[in-house]
C-alpha cells in the first residue's frame, strides 16, 4: 500500500469484545471517562446528546453479517468517507465524513428515509465525537481496503473506466419502466449519485453517474445487453462521453441523491408533505440490497418515465417470477413479502374495509388486521409483493384521517385469521374473494391507470341518469369540499371530479367506491392524473 497516497485514511475495527484500538485512549474519541478521572477502555457507546451536528455519524442495530462497504456505502452520496470504526460485537459502526456538511445532509436524509440493510432497519445519528482515531494495525486491512475501493477521492485511474457516467438505452419498451426501478438495479454495483431519464429518438434512455468508473464497468459487464422483464426491456448500456451529470431538479426524469434539498422544478406537483421534501429520493443509497427500497418515496414524485403512456411501476417487478428479473437481482422486495405494516392510523376512525378500499387502488387486498392491542398499527396483505410495493410507494406518507400513513414491510408472511369461536370485533377481515378486486382479470386495463392518490378523482360507471349535480351533492355530502366537476366529453358513464385536497379525496375514494347509484350501477372511484 502506498502509504503517501492513503496516509489522511484511517479505518479501524472491534478488538475483542469490548477492547478498544489501543491508540484511542487521549481525548474525544471514542471513549468513555469514568468518574474518577481515569480512561475506561470500556466502549459505552454514545449516549445520544441534542443532535449537535459533527463529522462523525453513529449507526446502530447493524445486522449481524455487515460487511465494511455497506456501511460506508450509507455515507457515500453525501461526501467522501474519511474514516470508519466498525463495532461488530456491538452492531453498531461510526462512519466520519469529510465535512460537517455532509454529515448534516446524510443525518437529515435518513432522518425522513429510514436506511434498511438486508431488511433491517438501521438507525443513523451524529456522534458526540469530533474525529474518529483508530491505529492501522494488520487485522483491518479489509476495512482499508474497502474504503480505499469506495471512496470518491481514491479510484485508482490507472483502472478506471473511460467514464463513471453510463449511457442507457431500453429496447423492446413491453412494460414501463422507471428512475427507481432502474436505481434499483444500478445500484447493486455501486452508489448511484445522480440519474436523468428522458426520451431520444423515440427510445427510453437514461444517463446514470456512480462515484467511480470501477462501479460503472462492472454494471455495464454485467447488465448489457440483460432484460429487465422476461423477454423484453433490453438493456444496452455504453459509457458516456460526459465525466458529471450536472442535476438542477429532482423530479420525476432527474434525480440527484447528494442533494435533497433540490427543488422540484416548476413544471412539479407541489408536494403535500414539505416534511418529507428530502425524502423524495426513492431510499437506494446504498450499494447493499435494500428492502422496500421506495418505501418513503413521496406520491407527488411517483416516477412516470417522459413519453410513456402508461404509468411506472415503482421499485421494479422484482418479486413477479420472470427469470430476467431474478437475474437481474433487483434490490426491493423480497419475494413473497406481501404483507404490510400500517402505523400511525387514526384508531377511533380506522376500519378494515377502509383499508382494504385504499390499498385495493394498488393491488388486491387478501386480509386485514387490525391489531388488538394497537389500533394505530394494521397489517395489509396484498395478493402479492409487485402490489405491495405498488401501495408502499404510493401511500406512506399521505393523510388517512388526520394522520400520516407509516408503511414498512411486515415480518409475517400471512394474516392470520382469528381461530374459530375466538371473536377479535370485528379487527381481522378476510377479502380474498371479494367482488371489489380491481385487478383479478390477467391484463386487466386498472393495471395502466394506477396513480398517486391526488385532489383529483376518476369517477366511472355512472348510469345516464345521474347528473352533475347529483355526483357534487354525493361527494359534498361528507363534509369536503367539490372545487370542480368534469364529465369526459366523449362518454358521460365517466367523469372527473376534483375535492379540496388529496386527504379529502382519499376520504372520499374510500366512502364513494363502489357507492350504490341505482339502475344497477355502482360507481368506481379511483385516482386521476389529470388535474381539471
Amino acid at each position: 500500500m502506498d502509504g503517501s497516497v492513503h496516509q489522511d485514511i484511517t479505518v479501524g475495527t472491534k478488538r475483542g469484545s469490548d477492547e478498544l484500538l489501543s491508540s484511542v485512549s487521549n481525548g474525544p474519541y471514542i471513549m468513555s471517562t469514568t468518574a474518577n478521572g481515569n480512561d475506561s477502555k470500556k466502549f459505552k457507546g454514545d449516549i445520544r446528546g441534542p443532535g449537535v451536528p459533527s463529522r462523525v455519524i453513529h449507526i446502530r442495530k447493524l445486522p449481524n453479517d455487515i460487511a465494511e462497504t455497506e456501511v460506508i456505502s450509507l455515507g457515500l452520496p453525501f461526501g467522501d468517507v474519511t474514516n470508519l470504526l466498525m463495532l461488530k460485537a456491538k452492531n453498531q459502526a461510526f462512519l466520519e465524513m469529510n465535512s460537517e456538511e455532509a454529515a448534516q445532509n446524510m443525518v437529515s436524509y435518513y432522518s425522513t428515509v429510514m436506511p434498511i440493510i438486508r431488511h433491517h432497519p438501521v438507525y443513523v445519528q451524529f456522534s458526540n465525537h469530533k474525529e474518529l482515531k483508530t491505529d492501522n494495525s494488520p487485522n483491518q486491512e479489509r476495512a482499508q481496503a474497502a474504503l480505499r475501493a469506495l471512496s470518491t477521492s481514491h479510484v485508482d485511474t490507472t483502472v478506471a473506466a473511460p467514464s463513471s457516467v453510463l449511457r442507457v438505452v431500453v429496447e423492446n419498451l413491453v412494460y414501463p419502466v422507471s428512475l427507481d426501478a432502474l436505481c434499483q438495479i444500478f445500484s447493486k454495483f455501486g452508489t448511484v449519485l445522480r440519474i436523468i431519464v428522458f426520451t431520444k429518438n423515440s427510445q427510453f434512455q437514461a444517463l446514470l453517474q456512480y462515484p467511480d468508473g470501477a462501479s460503472a464497468q462492472a454494471a455495464k459487464l454485467s447488465l448489457d445487453g440483460q432484460n429487465i422483464y422476461n423477454g423484453c426491456c433490453t438493456l444496452r448500456i455504453s459509457f458516456s462521453k460526459l465525466t458529471s451529470l450536472n442535476v438542477k431538479y429532482n423530479n420525476e426524469k432527474s434525480r440527484d441523491f447528494t442533494r435533497p434539498d433540490l427543488p422540484s422544478g416548476d413544471s412539479q406537483p407541489a408536494m403535500e408533505h414539505p416534511a418529507m421534501a428530502a425524502a423524495f429520493t426513492p431510499g437506494i443509497i446504498s450499494a447493499a440490497p435494500y428492502a422496500g427500497a421506495t418505501h418513503a418515496f413521496p406520491p407527488a414524485f411517483t416516477i412516470q418515465p417522459a413519453g410513456l403512456t402508461v404509468p411506472a411501476l415503482p421499485g421494479g417487478l422484482a418479486s413477479l417470477s420472470l427469470p430476467g428479473a431474478t437475474r437481474l437481482g433487483f434490490p426491493s422486495l423480497p419475494a413473497g413479502v406481501c404483507v404490510l405494516l400500517i402505523s400511525n392510523l387514526n384508531p377511533e376512525r380506522v376500519t378494515p374495509h377502509c383499508l382494504f378500499i385504499l390499498f385495493g387502488v394498488y393491488g388486491d387486498v387478501m386480509r386485514v388486521k387490525i391489531l388488538f392491542n394497537k389500533k394505530e398499527n394494521a397489517l395489509v396483505q396484498m395478493s402479492d409483493s409487485t402490489q405491495a410495493q405498488l401501495a408502499m410507494s404510493h401511500l406512506s406518507g399521505q393523510q388517512l384521517h388526520g394522520k400520516s400513513l407509516r408503511i414498512t414491510l411486515s415480518k409475517h408472511t400471512s394474516v392470520q385469521l382469528p381461530r374459530e369461536g375466538h371473536e377479535d370485533q370485528g379487527l381481522t377481515k378476510d377479502y380474498s374473494n371479494s367482488p371489489l378486486h380491481r385487478f383479478k382479470k390477467p391484463g386487466s386495463k386498472n393495471y395502466s391507470n394506477i396513480f398517486p392518490p391526488s385532489a383529483t378523482l376518476h369517477l366511472s360507471n355512472i348510469p345516464p341518469s345521474v347528473v352533475e349535480d347529483d355526483l357534487k351533492m354525493l361527494f359534498s355530502s361528507s363534509g369536503a369540499m367539490v372545487k370542480a366537476f368534469k364529465f369526459f366529453q366523449k362518454d358521460h358513464k365517466m367523469a372527473l371530479i376534483q375535492m379540496g385536497s388529496v386527504e379529502e379525496a382519499i376520504e372520499s375514494l374510500i366512502e364513494f367506491h363502489n357507492h350504490d347509484l341505482g339502475e344497477n350501477h355502482h360507481l368506481r372511484v379511483s385516482f386521476s392524473k389529470s388535474s381539471i
